[in-house]
């Protein structure tokens, strides 16, 4: 026997979502958009993640549940910039906890970052690379280039 193969292993590639995405419904607008995109809306995302790093002891990469209770924090959540006065809005009804701020407008390239600078943090060291694409219609997605 030559010994384990997670010993020798390079690193490896797992996909999540890629033939069958993982969805979550949320609402958004686009604060400083001049069209229909600056009236409170939502969409049913279809997310895909790429995790690239070593194995572990048991023999993945990270753990899919670790991946989707991150992104699980955004489901029927409403995705507000930093500022917008609907934060306040919601607050005052009650239904502050409901709001997830950005530093920077909502939009799907801009989640696809955040969920991909979240990852880095929260994911074991053994990750070494995150790729996420966030769906936000048939017609428009973020994705790393």
């Amino acid at each position: 026997m030559t010994g384990s193969l997670l010993e020798s292993s390079p690193e490896r590639t797992l996909h999540i979502g890629r033939d069958r995405p993982i969805r979550i419904s949320t609402g958004h607008r686009l604060l400083h958009h001049d069209g229909k995109c600056s009236r409170p809306h939502g969409h049913n995302y279809e997310i895909e993640v790429t995790v690239v790093g070593e194995l572990t002891e048991e023999g993945w990469v990270v753990d899919k549940g670790d991946i989707t209770s991150i992104i699980d924090e955004w489901d029927h959540m409403f995705l507000l910039e930093d500022g917008d006065p609907l934060v306040e809005a919601f607050e005052e009804s009650g239904d502050g906890a409901a709001v997830v701020l950005f530093e920077d407008p909502p939009t799907a390239e801009v989640m696809s970052l955040e969920l991909e600078r979240r990852f880095m943090e929260e994911l074991p060291d053994n990750v070494s690379k995150v790729g996420v694409q966030v769906n936000e219609t048939s017609e428009l997605c973020g994705a790393p280039v």
